[in-house]
Order: C-alpha cells, then structure tokens, then sequence
C-alpha cells in the first residue's frame, strides 16, 4: 500500500489540520468577528429608574404618552367614519 511515511503524513494532518483551525478561530476574536458600534453606548440606553420620584415621573409620563396616543388613535377613527359616511352619502346619491 503506502508505506510508513504516508501513515505518518496522514497522522500529521489529523492531528494538525484541528489544531491549525482551533488556532486560526480561537487566536485575536476581538479583530476578526467583532462588529464596530454594535452595542449602544451609555447615553443611548433607557435608565431604570430606582427611586421613588423617579418612577413616579417615568410612570406619569408613561400615562402621558399613552393618553396622547389614545387621543390620536380616537381622532384618526373618527376621521376615517367621516370619510366613510360621505363616501356612503355619494354612493346613496347616484
């Protein structure tokens, strides 16, 4: 067949080739797979709030925020029957 030194190139490269992949993969991680920017810096993170006024105020503007919404969502559906109806009254004319 191949001989002694074919059995020891054979042995050689299962024993290198994982070797020389795990040092190619496990060596300077940071530089080869990081990505710039990918986690948000502090400013641009929401901050819990711990203290009590603190969550009043989160909680108050929360409520705010939701009323207003809810405001604009009524007034938006309230456009859109309005619409509804003249176009039902055009339709009912012809």
């Amino acid at each position: 067949m191949g001989g002694p030194n074919l059995e020891i190139f054979k042995f050689g490269m299962y024993i290198l080739f994982p070797i020389s992949i795990m040092y190619y993969f496990g060596t300077n991680l940071d530089g080869r797979f990081s990505v710039p920017d990918f986690w948000p810096k502090e400013g641009q993170t929401h901050k819990i709030p711990y203290e009590r006024e603190e969550i009043k105020k989160e909680l108050e503007r929360l409520k705010a925020r939701n009323l207003e919404a809810k405001r604009r969502r009524e007034a938006e559906e309230a456009r859109a029957a309005l619409v509804q109806q003249q176009v039902q009254g055009r339709e009912g004319e012809q």
